[in-house]
């Protein structure tokens, strides 16, 4: 069976991000012409595409089409959802994971969504900083839930390959709103997304 890529892409835009490429694939010193390279402008191209893709997505909108009246009042915990993004610094990769809570107030939204979210954000360029507050407030904002936390954990290529090349830093970062202010409920959600519940 052969192979079928179903990723659609603005051909406009994919012709003139490709010919970016090139003038930089060149630029360095590399032959456009190599037969390992000759592909690669398109390659890169649709790459760059589909990892910001997330300019062209309402997260808003995902969360809303997934939320239903429940009288659940507790919390709601996502934990460990993997995320990749690009350095808006150095266009260079940083992942790791994404752990969200939230006290619902009359709604609750499709789990499967949570993570849809951390993937629109992710994928655009980026600093952590951003990332994790433009989750919470998207959360917050568009759910109006009595509480929502955020904390992000990850590697950033531009610190491991460059720079000062320390291959075992993490970063963490974190947000919380209304009841997750409360020590008492941030320490519930933090002993929570670090217990091994297994």
């Amino acid at each position: 069976m052969q192979y079928k890529n179903f990723e659609e892409y603005n051909i406009e835009v994919t012709e003139e991000v490709k010919d970016k490429f090139k003038s930089i694939i060149s630029g360095i010193g590399e032959d456009l012409d190599r037969d390992g390279i000759v592909k690669t402008p398109e390659r890169a191209a649709k790459a760059m595409l589909f990892l910001t893709q997330g300019y062209h997505q309402d997260p808003a909108e995902i969360l809303k089409g997934a939320m239903f009246k429940e009288d659940y009042d507790d919390m709601v915990i996502v934990k460990d959802i993997e995320l990749y993004s690009l350095c808006e610094h150095h266009m260079l990769p940083f992942f790791g994971k994404a752990h969200i809570a939230y006290i619902p107030n009359g709604h609750i939204v499709g789990l499967s969504k949570l993570p849809r979210i951390v993937d629109v954000f992710s994928r655009r360029l980026q600093v952590q900083e951003r990332l994790t507050h433009d989750i919470l407030e998207c959360i917050n904002d568009t759910l109006k839930p009595k509480g929502v936390a955020v904390v992000i954990e990850a590697s950033h290529m531009c610190m491991m390959m460059r720079g000062v090349q320390k291959q075992n830093s993490v970063t963490t970062t974190s947000g919380f709103r209304g009841q997750f202010e409360k020590i008492e409920t941030r320490t519930e959600f933090l002993r929570l997304i670090t217990a091994d519940l297994g």
